[in-house]
């Protein structure tokens, strides 16, 4: 199975490259971003366009595209999953397979800021913007939004993200804001989880942009939830990021998710690779917290 869809993406790439928006066009969008159980589940997929392959100890699990792939065709098949967050080479993908119908669906906007990079402040967009996210009827854009107060590329990071905001709100799709207060530490960039840089960052992220009508958060799940979710009425997705303990991790999502402004998941490499290789297994967890 794996081997034929494979087959079925290169050989519309190099013979059909107009079916991508044939079936863009064909695409039966959501008709909610939440699903039956009043809460979005969001599987992520756009940590390789960043240079960020690594999963536990392997460092290139994400780099076998046709494996990431199949995992995601795993995950989106999954009763409760209601969409997905990647950049526009996987997202081309999943069209071409046709597992999009019915999810919800964003765009990664911003991955020039490689992982381990001396730039990786300097985010730029280089990925989707909000007149492409609107052309193939997607949902909303995402954009990471690193504040480092102690690198001068930060001004010009929160500018990028407010424009993508206004363009996005400017066009009714969702603006998905996953902002960080980060530093460099021995020269890499560090992000500062405590409870009180998060509920700072929220504070700077909810003021981007001069629209925030159609503005959520994408916020890491820390300790005391219930400040951070204070300290904005945006709508919140709450992150998975990379898990050590499923169990513990689990039981933070499950206690965040009872906050009002908490709107659902959006987890990637913690339920496309979990350490006991069942994803189908660590989706319906996930789901079942909603």
């Amino acid at each position: 199975m794996l081997s034929d869809n494979v087959n079925r993406i290169v050989a519309a790439r190099v013979g059909d490259p107009g079916a991508i928006a044939v079936a863009a066009e064909r695409r039966v969008r959501a008709a909610s971003l939440l699903g039956e159980h009043g809460r979005a589940m969001i599987i992520a997929a756009d940590h390789p366009a960043r240079g960020a392959n690594g999963v536990g100890g392997d460092p290139n699990a994400m780099a076998d595209r046709f494996e990431l792939l199949d995992r995601l065709c795993t995950a989106l098949e999954r009763p409760g999953v209601t969409g997905v967050l990647a950049t526009a080479d996987i997202l081309e993908d999943l069209l071409l397979l046709g597992v999009l119908d019915g999810k919800s669906v964003f765009g990664s906007m911003n991955r020039a800021g490689l992982a381990g990079s001396v730039y990786e402040i300097d985010d730029r967009f280089t990925g989707y913007d909000a007149s492409t996210i609107a052309a193939m009827g997607f949902d909303g854009g995402k954009m990471l939004t690193r504040i480092a107060l102690d690198d001068p590329a930060t001004p010009s990071a929160l500018e990028n993200t407010a424009r993508a905001v206004n363009e996005l709100n400017d066009r009714q799709l969702i603006a998905m804001v996953e902002p960080f207060l980060s530093s460099w530490q021995d020269g890499k960039v560090r992000n500062d989880l405590s409870t009180d840089a998060v509920v700072k960052s929220v504070s700077i992220a909810s003021g981007l942009g001069r629209r925030t009508a159609y503005t959520w958060l994408k916020l890491p799940v820390v300790d005391d939830m219930e400040r951070v979710l204070s300290a904005s009425t945006l709508p919140a997705l709450l992150l998975g990021g990379e898990v050590k303990d499923a169990a513990a991790a689990f039981a933070s999502w499950g206690r965040a998710l009872k906050q009002p402004t908490a709107q659902g998941l959006v987890v990637g490499r913690s339920l496309l690779y979990p350490s006991n290789g069942d994803v189908a297994g660590a989706v319906d967890k996930a789901v079942s917290l909603l």
